[in-house]
This record gives C-alpha cells, sequence and structure tokens, in this order.
C-alpha cells in the first residue's frame, strides 16, 4: 500500500511513495515507545532539555533541506517554509531552556499541617495525528513540551507529507534520544484508532478538520483516553477606528493570505464598522487583486498553489455555491489547477452556506456593520472560536471587544504575530486544547498531589 506520497500541488507530479505500515510495525511501533519511556522518563530534566535543545539545532542544520521538502509536499512558498523551520526550532528551544520550570513542583499553602506539592510526571506513550499546513511547526509545539515532560511521541503525519514525516525522525533521532523516544509510523486511520485503544497509550492530540477531531475523539472516548484537539476556524479581523488605513489593509490581505491562505487561524472574515467599510472593501480588494499566484520555489513568491487539486475543488465549489446563492464576487474567485486567484466576497447573509464555512485558501468575506455591538455580534455567530483580530485607535474599545470576543485568542492591531511563549488554542469548534506556551505541558502530565504529614 502506498497511502503516502509526495504530490507537488504546483505541477501535480507524483514525486516519491512511501509504503504504509503493517499491522505488525503499528505493534512493534508501539512497543518500541513504551519501552523507551521507561528509560526517557527516569531521564535526569537536565539530560532531556539537552537532547531537545540538540532537535532545535537540527532543524536549523538542515532548514535548507526541510524547506525544499516542505515546498514541494504543500506547495508553500520557499521563504514561507524557511520561516516554518526556523520558527519550529525557536519552539523546540524554548521548551529546552523551559525545562526546569514545565517539570518543578507546585507547594500548596495547606490548611493543615505539613506540605504539599503538586508533582508533574509524563503520562507515557503519546500518538500525535498532525496535519499538511505546517509540517514542521505543528510537530514542534506537540512534540517538544512532551518531550521534556518525559512523554514518548508516536507520530502520524499528514499522507501528503512522508518525507517531512522521516526527515523528522531522523532528526529527532540524530538529537540523541533513545531508541523508540520518537516513532513515525505511516499508519492509515483504522491503525491510528488501534493505536489510541492501545493500553500502552495514554493520550492523543490531533490538529486538523471538525471531522478528524470528531473521529479520533470519538475513539479516544470510547477508550478513556485524553485527547486535545486543535481544529478549523474562520478568525474575525474587526476594523472599528484607525489613523491609517493603508497598514490596516497590508495586514488584512497578510493575515489572509499567510501560508496560501491554509491556516486554521488566518483571518477570513472582515468585520468593518460602517464609516470605514467602502475605502476598506476598496482598498483591500485592490490589493488582493494585486497578488498573483506563482511558483512556490521563488524566492520572491508570496502566493503559492493550494495543497492539492482536491483542495482547489473544495474551494472552488464554495465560492460557486456562495455565487449562486447570492453572494458578490469583487475580485477572483477562479483558479487554474491548484493556483487559486485571490478572492473577495461580499453581500454575504446568514442564509447562505458560506456564511456558516471555513473558506481554506485566498478567500475572504467581507461585512458591514453600524459599529462595536454589531461587530462582536457577527463575529460571535458562528460554530468557531479560534483566533480574532481587533484594529482600533481607542484602547477601552480594544478590551471591551477582547472581552466580548469568543475566541481562544485576541490580537490587536496587529497579525501574525504568533510566539513560542504566546498559548495557542480556541474555543467552541475549533478545539479543546492549548499549544505552546508554558499551557501547553499541562495538557498530557500527571499532575500528582504528594501530601506530607508534620
Amino acid at each position: 500500500m502506498t497511502d503516502y506520497a509526495v504530490v507537488n500541488p504546483a505541477t501535480g507530479e507524483t514525486l516519491a511513495t512511501y509504503d504504509t505500515f503493517t499491522d505488525q510495525q503499528v505493534d512493534e511501533a508501539i512497543a518500541k515507545a513504551h519501552t523507551a519511556f521507561g528509560t526517557w522518563a527516569r531521564t535526569p530534566v537536565g539530560e532531556r532539555a539537552a537532547v531537545v535543545r540538540r532537535i532545535a539545532e537540527l532543524h536549523r542544520e538542515r532548514r535548507d533541506e526541510f524547506a525544499a521538502i516542505i515546498v514541494r509536499e504543500m506547495g508553500k512558498p520557499i521563504a514561507a517554509a524557511e520561516g516554518e523551520v526556523d520558527f519550529a526550532a525557536d519552539i523546540i528551544e524554548f521548551y529546552a531552556d523551559h525545562a526546569d520550570e514545565i517539570t518543578a513542583d507546585r507547594p500548596i499553602d495547606i490548611l493543615g499541617e505539613g506540605t504539599a506539592v503538586v508533582r508533574r510526571a509524563p503520562l507515557g506513550v503519546l500518538l500525535g495525528i498532525m496535519p499538511w499546513n505546517f509540517p514542521a511547526y505543528q510537530v514542534a509545539r506537540f512534540a517538544a513540551p512532551n518531550l521534556v515532560l518525559g512523554n514518548t511521541i508516536l507520530l502520524k503525519h499528514a499522507p501528503q507529507c512522508p518525507e517531512s514525516a522521516a526527515l523528522l525522525e531522523e532528526i529527532y533521532e540524530a538529537a540523541g534520544l533513545p531508541d523508540g523516544a520518537y516513532v513515525n509510523v505511516y499508519a492509515t486511520n483504522e491503525q491510528a484508532a488501534r493505536i489510541i485503544a492501545d493500553p500502552r497509550v495514554q493520550g492523543v492530540s490531533v490538529t486538523g478538520s471538525e471531522r478528524a477531531g470528531a473521529a479520533v475523539a470519538e475513539v479516544a472516548g470510547r477508550n478513556l483516553k485524553k485527547v486535545a484537539l486543535e481544529l478549523g476556524g474562520s478568525d474575525p479581523f474587526i476594523v472599528l477606528s484607525t489613523d491609517d488605513l493603508d497598514t490596516v489593509v497590508q495586514a488584512a490581505v497578510d493575515a489572509r493570505l499567510d501560508n496560501n491562505g491554509q491556516s486554521c487561524n488566518g483571518a477570513k472574515r472582515f468585520i468593518v464598522a460602517d464609516g470605514l467599510y467602502d475605502a476598506f472593501a476598496e482598498k483591500f480588494t485592490a490589493a488582493m487583486a494585486a497578488v498573483a499566484a506563482s511558483d512556490p520555489t521563488d524566492a520572491e513568491t508570496v502566493l503559492g498553489p493550494l495543497s492539492s487539486e482536491a483542495a482547489a475543488v473544495r474551494l472552488q465549489e464554495q465560492i460557486d455555491t456562495a455565487v449562486a446563492q447570492g453572494a458578490t464576487v469583487l475580485t477572483g474567485g477562479t483558479r487554474e489547477g491548484t493556483f487559486f486567484a485571490p478572492t473577495v466576497l461580499a453581500d454575504v447573509t446568514p442564509e447562505m452556506d458560506v456564511y456558516r464555512q471555513e473558506l481554506f485558501g485566498p478567500a475572504a468575506v467581507v461585512y458591514r456593520v453600524a459599529g462595536e455591538d454589531e461587530a462582536v455580534a457577527l463575529a460571535n455567530d458562528t460554530s468557531f472560536g479560534l483566533g480574532s483580530y481587533v484594529f482600533t485607535t481607542d484602547p477601552e474599545q480594544a478590551q471591551r471587544v477582547a472581552d466580548g470576543i469568543d475566541a481562544g485568542m485576541v490580537y490587536v492591531n496587529l497579525v501574525l504575530a504568533d510566539s513560542p511563549e504566546l498559548p495557542f488554542g480556541g474555543v467552541k469548534r475549533s478545539g479543546t486544547s492549548r499549544e505552546l506556551g508554558l499551557l501547553a505541558a499541562d495538557e498530557f502530565v500527571n499532575k500528582k498531589l504528594v501530601r506530607v504529614g508534620p
């Protein structure tokens, strides 16, 4: 079987295929990770941190190689792919730097005599199910904190990222992890369910679609396993006031076209106060139209192809349905193969399908609102709740809107500001967990109470 393949989305050429694991190989991978846990969990924290730091160094040393793989697997522009590998290295290094803090006892002030602490202990073998849109970054934010804690990792990467998966396993092994502490598995969905059900596996983290998250959560719940979900988003970009509309428009374009428009936390719904709407819509449409999808191997490319022919067809169907239901295309709405023109929709109403959908590609929807209250109401009128963006010159209004938005993250007057120390995650159908920052180390850890009498 060759479910895992590198298919260059820019050309449609199949560049490499990888055999899916047999059931025996899956069982051997679980056994290796379980055996390694017995060693890795007892390794001193400082030694674990040193190995994790070496993983970051190897990302930097093999940056060009890794970035080229990302481009041919999922079409990310080369400059963005290089930036992704750099960011992954920063994340991994962050957890090495904070290893003592992550693993330290938390004393409790008790009412009686004696002492009490919460001692943080690893859980065991974890399964990570990763998506294709950030082949390096997604793995870093799951694996690094859990390896520092002493957990071991089984990693099922997306079927279209097998070359990234192989390189990552090579990097983690070369850094000095014990054999089995990080194991790549080219597994089917059915085999992933078997892994989750195995009593040696203590938890699963999945980043992906709502459908994937629901399927994994069902299996995890049936087997009483801890599950962390990072799912989709339809993030609002709210513009209430500004002294520099051109800068806000450029931020809007950057937030929509990042990663070829294929970021869960990319701005997708642009909600603009009435007094600014006409000027914003005109400038935003012109700026989007000025960006041409082009060769992702070119260092100057901003927008490459979508990740696959299926992804491009899906987005085209969403746009065509929106138009048929009464939406207006201000620019774009067409594709050539996997290359999709930057698209702006207007006149979208709650009765239309696209009002509730996530557009995973370079397509935006603009909305006119009367003011702050209507903007917040529209922002919250979605099943998603990942990120959000607010632009205003009024600091008090910024705090009110931030408090009112139902989302896991609010960025005020800036975009693309993710950082290793900042927690990432959402609410509602966008997920149940947090990655990045110190909160990521709370997901798969035994917070063990140790109470000692006088």
